[in-house]
């Protein structure tokens, strides 16, 4: 499955072979949040896969037992090629609601990893660097998908390839989308890119709190039809 991009476009892709897609839900709601584009995730999952063959697409998140409208979201995830991974929100002391999935995400990461020949991460959470490096020395190909200005640079270093969603915005954007396409009220503040505001470079793209019903697509879309593999393919 292949995308004609700009003669100019600083993203291309080889050879990709079984590609396993590991999204950090938080990490890139906010971050796209914070650039005003609302991703269509069907789109982002087929760029994401290039030439190659999809195994697994994970998507991580926190969610909140009483969002019916996140709910829906998920169950769309469920049915359009994603296996969603989740944990409750938790609320801490300073009022704000999370769910910290770092450590799923890595250890899936590391135990796929041979059952795979690319992974990409989609987070520019700095806390990576170890996993990503980690399945490299496993000889992996490690990509990260992210928004510049709002992954961490140590992450973009240790990548064996970035790939900027700002680049490539319009071929995941979602078409058509509007205030009645979904709820975009939203509880807590979009920060700025978190390495510009802090003084040792640590990029996190989350405001502290997890996606809520806000992030559920228009459920129209058609179930994509991803080129699948089992592991003994």
């Amino acid at each position: 499955m292949q995308f004609d991009t700009p003669a100019n476009s600083s993203w291309k892709f080889g050879h990709r072979g079984r590609v396993a897609v590991f999204i950090d839900g938080n990490n890139l709601f906010h971050a796209a949040r914070f650039h005003t584009i609302d991703i269509d995730y069907n789109k982002l999952l087929r760029v994401l896969l290039g030439d190659g063959r999809l195994l697994r697409a994970f998507f991580y998140t926190g969610v909140d037992a009483g969002a019916e409208r996140q709910q829906g979201f998920l169950l769309w995830m469920r049915r359009n090629g994603f296996r969603v991974i989740q944990k409750e929100l938790k609320t801490f002391y300073d009022g704000t609601r999370k769910a910290n999935l770092d450590v799923e995400i890595a250890v899936d990461m590391l135990s796929l990893a041979g059952r795979y020949d690319t992974a990409v991460l989609v987070s520019g959470d700095e806390d990576f660097v170890y996993a990503v490096n980690a399945v490299a020395y496993k000889g992996c190909r490690v990509e990260v998908a992210g928004f510049r200005s709002n992954t961490a640079p140590r992450l973009i270093d240790v990548a064996d390839f970035f790939i900027d969603l700002g680049e490539i915005a319009d071929l995941i954007r979602k078409d058509g989308s509007s205030a009645e396409d979904f709820d975009v009220s939203y509880r807590g503040p979009v920060e700025a890119p978190a390495h510009v505001s802090r003084p040792h470079g640590r990029a996190r793209a989350s405001s502290g709190s997890e996606l809520d019903e806000s992030t559920a697509p228009d459920i129209r879309y058609e179930v994509p039809e991803f080129v699948r593999i089992n592991d003994e393919q």
